[in-house]
C-alpha cells in the first residue's frame, strides 16, 4: 500500500505558494519573471537534499532531475512529471498567506484580509467532499498559488517517496519544473534532449481522479485598424479613429454566444482579451479555441468577416487580421498511444479513486509536449478555483496526486 501523509503535503504546499512567482505576459524574456527563479533554485536544492544528484536548474528557471532506475529490466521508458512555477498574471501573486483548515466543518469560510471575500459550499460544491478534512486557502488579498504548485508539491512528495523507499521498482523518472505556463510559454525553451523522457504526465488538474487527455487547440488572433489621422482642431468629415472603430468591432460581438462566458462543455469561443492603439491605429487581441481544427477556423473566418463588415463603413479606414498558433488538442497525439492514458487511469485506480475522464477548456503545458516527442496527459492535483482569490485545494487530494505518481511509475515497469 502507498501511503503519503496529506499534513507533510500541505506544509510542503505552504512553503512553495508563500514564494512570488508571478510570470509577466508582456515580457519577452525567459523567464518572463526573474522571480519565477526562486522557486526554482529552492526546488533544486530541496531535490539534492533527497539525495538525487541528476539535478540542475538552467538559466531560463527550468528544473531537470533524474531518479534512476532501480529496476533489473532493460526495457522500461523513461517517464517524466512536470509542473510548472509560476502563478497567473490575473490575480496578485505577492505576499501570499496560506491558511491550513485543517478539519473543515462545512462552513463558509470569510477569509480573514478581506471579510467580503467568502468561499461557501454554493460557490464551490466540491468543497462537501472535504468536510472533516484539510484544506489550504490565501488570506483574502491574493491567488493562493494551487495552480501549479499543488503539482510541484505532489511530484516532490513523490520523489521523496520513491527515495525513502527503495524496494519501489520504476524505470528512470524524470522530473521537470517548467516557468511560463500561464503565459504560454512553459515549453518555450526547454531542452527535450536533456530532459530524455518517452512519455509524461502533467500535474497540473482538478477534482481527485481528473484525467485529461483533451485540450483546447488554441489560436491568438489580431486585428489590427488603421484609421487616418488629421488634427483635431481641422478633422471635420477627415479624422477617422481608428480607437472608435476598434469599440464597434467589439460591440459587434455576439452577445449570446460565442465567448467564454455563454460557452461551455465542448463549445469553442472567440475572446477579446486587450485593447492598444492611439486614433490613428489601434489593435484588438483575441484568444481563439475549439476542439477541433475545423472549428478554429471557422471562429476565424467569422471574427475576420465581423470586422471587415465594420471597417467597411468607415471611409479611409483599413485593417489587418493576423493569426499565431498557441498549441493544438492533445488528444490527436495521445490517440497514438493509448496505454499512456491507460495507466494513468489504472494508477488512479490503485490510488482508491474513481476515474474522471474530462477534457480541458483550456491548456497544458503537456499540450505541446505532445506535439514536440512526448505524449502527455493532464493529472489531478485538487486545485479549485484557480487564478482567484477564493483559490483552494484539499491537502488529501494532493497527497493522492502523489500517491498516482508513485502508482503509475510502478505501473509502467510491471508492463515494461
Amino acid at each position: 500500500m502507498i501511503y503519503i501523509s496529506a499534513d507533510n503535503m500541505a506544509e510542503r504546499f505552504m512553503r512553495y505558494v508563500q514564494i512570488d512567482t508571478q510570470s509577466d505576459p508582456v515580457s519577452i524574456a525567459h523567464p518572463t519573471s526573474e522571480k519565477q527563479k526562486n522557486l526554482s533554485k529552492l526546488l533544486h536544492r530541496e531535490l539534492l537534499g533527497m539525495g538525487i544528484t541528476a539535478a540542475t536548474t538552467d538559466e531560463y528557471g527550468y528544473v531537470y532531475a533524474t531518479i534512476v532506475a532501480n529496476s533489473d529490466k532493460k526495457n522500461i521508458p523513461a517517464i517524466c512529471f512536470c509542473a510548472h512555477v509560476d502563478t497567473a498574471p490575473d490575480c496578485s501573486g505577492t505576499n501570499v498567506k496560506p491558511i491550513h483548515h485543517r478539519y473543515y466543518n462545512g462552513e463558509d469560510i470569510i477569509l480573514p484580509d478581506d471579510v467580503t471575500q467568502v468561499l461557501t459550499t454554493r460557490i464551490s460544491p466540491y468543497l462537501k467532499e472535504h468536510i472533516n478534512q484539510g484544506i489550504i486557502t490565501a488570506s483574502g488579498l491574493t491567488l493562493l498559488g494551487a495552480d501549479d504548485k499543488s503539482g510541484v508539491a505532489a511530484i516532490m512528495e513523490a520523489a521523496l517517496y520513491f527515495i525513502q523507499n527503495p524496494s519501489v521498482k520504476h524505470g528512470d523518472i524524470k522530473i521537470l519544473f517548467t516557468p511560463d505556463e500561464e503565459v504560454g510559454q512553459g515549453t518555450a525553451k526547454v531542452d527535450m534532449g536533456k530532459l530524455g523522457a518517452q512519455f509524461g504526465y502533467t500535474l497540473d488538474g482538478g477534482e481527485a481522479g481528473s484525467l485529461e487527455d483533451e485540450t483546447f487547440s488554441a489560436d491568438a488572433a489580431a486585428i489590427t485598424i488603421n484609421g487616418v489621422i488629421v488634427h483635431p482642431g481641422y478633422a471635420k468629415d477627415k479624422l477617422v479613429n481608428a480607437l472608435k472603430i476598434a469599440g464597434t468591432v467589439l460591440e459587434a460581438l455576439p452577445k449570446n454566444e460565442w465567448s467564454p462566458e455563454t460557452t461551455s462543455g465542448r463549445e469553442g469561443f472567440v475572446h477579446p482579451v486587450a485593447v492598444n492603439g492611439i486614433s490613428e491605429k489601434a489593435t484588438i487581441q483575441f484568444i481563439v479555441r475549439d476542439f477541433a481544427e475545423a472549428g478554429l477556423q471557422q471562429h476565424h473566418n467569422r471574427l475576420k468577416k465581423i470586422a471587415t463588415e465594420v471597417v467597411a463603413a468607415y471611409s479611409g479606414a483599413t485593417m489587418e487580421y493576423s493569426v499565431a498558433a498557441q498549441y493544438r488538442n492533445m488528444k490527436a497525439v495521445l490517440d497514438k498511444h493509448p496505454h499512456v492514458v491507460a495507466y494513468a487511469e489504472e494508477a488512479i485506480n490503485r490510488a482508491g479513486l474513481n476515474v474522471k475522464k474530462e477534457s480541458i477548456r483550456g491548456g497544458t503545458d503537456g499540450s505541446r509536449f505532445s506535439y514536440i516527442g512526448m505524449p502527455c496527459p493532464n493529472i489531478f492535483t485538487g486545485m479549485q478555483n484557480i487564478h482567484s482569490k477564493l483559490e483552494w485545494v484539499g491537502t488529501k487530494d494532493m497527497a493522492k496526486a502523489a500517491e498516482t505518481i508513485v502508482h503509475l511509475s510502478m505501473i509502467w515497469e510491471e508492463k515494461s
